[in-house]
């Protein structure tokens, strides 16, 4: 009787090992999820390194400058709040077509602004798309993907973001000088035919269609549906907000922080944010791989434990070129690297 109870089926085995098994269609929604952070990574880098060439061409203040950040950050909040609700209703890869392309045309507007006002409107509803894209980027992938196999699919769409402010770096450093401030942002054009590749070639994942094709449901309702549910929404909300706050206000201000306080040239500057992104990719393939094997908050603490201790020791140095080596050295167990493990099973 004993040897009944435990004994296991081939035909379960067999069940059980294909579930876990990445599909062609899960390789392919990661790497449309991953170019979209590649797209937004790029394109909130370049606004870092051009601020003070925009501000010398429109005349602006500091302050104005600065709220070109906020605004657009802004936009990304208010975008992944409605179009996630609406990727609940009317399907991932539909409503990932739209913030693209919003986000694509948007960014080339940029290039037309006259003046202040007109450069915050184009700059806040590209972040408006910014911000759907990244929120239903990452959803898709990780439904795409088996549930054991969740973390590191999120690390890898995480690659594509720090991919995307590596090309900044170099890209900016290189075409600034040659096509302006107004061209760097045409090129923000482009992503509408990763939009137009994506539509075509991807359709909604299985798991979405089956369990998630919500048109009557209430999709913030669910995040509050119970006390545990609403401690898990708390705690990820404001996680999420304290490392974003962190690393924006890093990558985005320290180009113009090195060029106009350290004497940096442009170069030097995108050499800096080359080799805190290269760390930060480092600790973040690693951060998904461990939760994936030994649970995701072991591996939370122990990173973000890292980043309390590097963030003090970065804030401790001085030299301007210990910034460059520090930077790579600190950011493994830096700002971001946790992020994948708290992206939903």
């Amino acid at each position: 009787m004993e040897g009944q109870v435990n004994r296991v089926s081939p035909a379960s085995v067999q069940i059980a090992l294909a579930e876990e098994v990445v599909t062609r269609y899960g390789w392919k929604a990661l790497a449309g999820s991953a170019i979209g952070f590649s797209m937004d990574g790029f394109d909130m880098l370049i606004l870092g390194f051009m601020l003070p060439t925009i501000s010398a061409a429109l005349a602006l203040t500091s302050t104005q400058a600065g709220s070109l950040v906020t605004w657009t950050m802004l936009g990304a909040v208010a975008g992944g709040l409605i179009f996630g609700t609406l990727s609940d209703h009317f399907g991932r890869i539909t409503v990932l077509t739209w913030t693209i392309l919003i986000f694509a045309v948007f960014t080339g507007l940029c290039a037309l602004a006259r003046g202040y006002w007109d450069l915050v409107a184009y700059r806040s509803v590209a972040g408006v798309g910014l911000g759907g894209e990244f929120g239903i980027g990452m959803a898709l992938a990780a439904e795409a993907w088996p549930a054991s196999k969740r973390a590191r699919a999120s690390s890898y769409v995480m690659l594509g973001w720090h991919v995307g402010v590596l090309l900044a770096a170099f890209v900016t450093a290189m075409l600034l000088p040659v096509i302006g401030w107004r061209g760097m942002f045409l090129l923000g054009i482009l992503p509408a035919f990763v939009a137009f590749v994506v539509r075509r070639t991807l359709d909604e994942p299985e798991i979405f269609v089956k369990k998630h094709a919500a048109r009557d449901e209430n999709s913030f309702r669910l995040l509050v549906k119970d006390g545990k549910t609403l401690k898990t929404t708390l705690g990820i909300a404001i996680l999420c907000t304290v490392q974003n706050f962190a690393y924006y206000g890093i990558m985005v201000w320290m180009p113009s922080y090195l060029g106009k306080t350290l004497g940096f040239s442009l170069t030097k500057s995108g050499l800096w944010t080359a080799m805190t992104v290269l760390g930060m990719a480092s600790g973040t393939l690693v951060c998904g791989q461990l939760a994936d094997r030994i649970g995701r908050k072991p591996v939370f603490l122990l990173f973000q434990g890292g980043a309390l201790i590097m963030v003090f020791l970065y804030s401790r140095t001085t030299e301007p070129n210990m910034l460059l080596w520090v930077g790579a050295i600190c950011q493994p167990g830096g700002i971001t690297s946790g992020l994948p493990v708290i992206r939903p099973r």
